[in-house]
């Protein structure tokens, strides 16, 4: 059975880049024993407005990070514009 923190960490995980207009059709999303990995390619959603797609990855990595469910966030995608 999935840990709940995980569960809970992966929902928000997702909710967030989603908010902040990463399109996440072509990644892979995971929180495991509070690791969240980010792995596949990634995008910005059109009209969304984000202008560096990597930075806004990693600035959500960092306020991930704050998560109490998420211990830390590894990142292994592809970016495209």
């Amino acid at each position: 059975m999935a840990d709940p923190n995980d569960v809970s960490g992966t929902k928000a995980a997702r909710s967030m880049l989603g908010r902040r207009g990463v399109d996440l059709t072509l990644c892979d999303l995971r929180v495991m024993h509070g690791v969240c990995y980010i792995r596949g390619t990634v995008s910005a959603v059109k009209g969304s407005g984000v202008l560096d797609i990597k930075t806004e990855i990693e600035h959500c990595a960092r306020l991930l990070r704050q998560k109490p469910e998420i211990r830390d966030v590894v990142i292994d995608v592809r970016y495209r514009s």
